[in-house]
């Protein structure tokens, strides 16, 4: 972006800072091996951004965080092909015991995180994610995963408008294409979310979980 956009966006009040608060919530989205291959549906620096979660993880566990992980799962018969899949035909070989729709081995989920599976964007819709955060009292929502200009948007927006302050995580999160990858954290951080990088936010969310 230029520096004559961010002055647009800052001239019409956008970009507001969001307090963090505790408790805390990480949301891994979509860190698949489909997503991990760039001959299948990855590719650009989600490959960074899987290596960057992995201790971040490690992190929220030894915090006591809540974590939750998505996966895109279709029924074997394709039953749910709904208009997502026909716009991305290859999203129907996402299925529940298909290599490509198994969470990537270094972030295999740990007993008591929840497994959210989904055919569509957005992390929140149509899933029980939003009342299994609430119930827990989750206030800042982490968010890591891929694609940042797909999954990861959809999920962030859905979460705000749920009343979760989300907390996306720049080196955390990844795309296939740089461009998107870009521009939607600058989107996502003038009106949906706070974005730091990893390393920001851990420090930023020590000092918050202090008080």
């Amino acid at each position: 972006m230029s520096q004559s956009d961010v002055q647009t966006y800052s001239r019409q009040g956008f970009g507001a800072q969001l307090e963090l608060k505790a408790p805390i919530g990480l949301l891994i989205i979509d860190l698949v091996n489909g997503f991990a291959n760039p001959d299948v549906f990855g590719g650009g620096n989600i490959p960074q951004a899987i290596a960057n979660t992995v201790p971040l993880l490690a992190e929220a566990r030894k915090r006591g965080w809540v974590v939750a992980h998505t996966r895109i799962v279709f029924a074997d018969d394709g039953a749910d092909n709904n208009v997502f899949s026909l716009k991305v035909p290859s999203m129907l070989g996402l299925k529940e015991d298909e290599h490509n729709s198994a969470i990537v081995s270094e972030l295999t989920p740990a007993p008591g995180e929840l497994v959210v599976r989904k055919t569509v964007p957005s992390a929140f819709f149509g899933t029980p994610l939003a009342a299994w955060l609430a119930q827990r009292g989750v206030q800042t929502l982490v968010v890591a995963g891929a694609v940042t200009s797909g999954c990861v948007r959809a999920s962030v927006v859905d979460a705000m408008q749920f009343g979760f302050r989300p907390l996306v995580l720049s080196d955390c999160v990844g795309d296939r294409a740089i461009a998107p990858h870009d521009a939607n954290l600058f989107d996502m951080e003038q009106k949906y979310a706070t974005v730091m990088t990893r390393d920001e936010a851990l420090a930023a969310l020590a000092k918050v979980e202090k008080v």
